[in-house]
């Protein structure tokens, strides 16, 4: 798989009784100090284990979409249904015959905003300042917390939505909440993975905590 990694090695012959700096020069075996030396090794180590593990999970992430993948297509082909693709097949759970263990499988939209947000946010910042005083200190934080981006830019997209739910008789809210829909951008989809077991049927579920989708 593309995703699989492996650990960084020098592009270069190191010569023999030396060892590869930060900065890329050569240094004597001898120079390093002991700490160092073994600061040096546990991070190997530790790291080996780490892109082991990543790659195990990848493995096991693409064994696992595979299977249900191949499940669903059986059960299409019984009923005679059209096959949908992975995509088609999002939000579906599996379950074993004695309901001690279930996987569930979830396919969510990856979204951006386009321009018409910072419209809606004028509007919005219109009504606000033009409602009473006591209206407007706990909508303004909410409006603030919808409309502030984070380091990478983004702004959360469950605190624009909140913002949808929100009904007022003012023609220029809900202009913004029309600008807010119109900005919505379905750039891609996500596949995601959740395991659940519970040791009777009277049980709750718990989770095996495992994220495919960082992998």
């Amino acid at each position: 798989m593309s995703d699989q990694l492996t650990l960084p090695v020098s592009s270069r012959e190191i010569p023999v009784g030396y060892v590869e700096d930060a900065k890329g020069r050569f240094v004597a075996e001898t120079s390093v100090r002991p700490v160092q030396q073994l600061e040096d090794q546990m991070v190997r180590k530790v790291l080996g284990y780490a892109v082991d593990l990543h790659n195990q999970i990848q493995r096991f992430k693409g064994h696992v979409f595979a299977d249900t993948g191949s499940y669903m297509s059986l059960a299409e082909e019984e009923y005679g249904a059209t096959k949908r693709g992975a995509k088609g097949r999002g939000n579906v759970t599996f379950m074993t015959f004695d309901g001690l263990m279930k996987v569930q499988i979830a396919v969510a939209d990856r979204l951006t905003f386009g321009p018409e947000l910072q419209v809606a946010r004028t509007l919005l910042d219109e009504c606000i300042s033009d409602w009473t005083e006591d209206a407007r200190a706990e909508l303004r934080t909410l409006v603030d917390q919808a409309f502030q981006a984070d380091k990478e830019g983004q702004v959360s997209r469950d605190a624009v939505f909140r913002l949808l739910r929100l009904e007022f008789d003012d023609a220029r809210w809900k202009r913004g909440q029309e600008a807010i829909r119109d900005s919505i951008r379905v750039i891609g989809s996500k596949s995601y993975a959740r395991f659940y077991i519970r040791h009777d049927q009277a049980d709750g579920w718990r989770a095996v905590p495992i994220d495919l989708a960082a992998v």
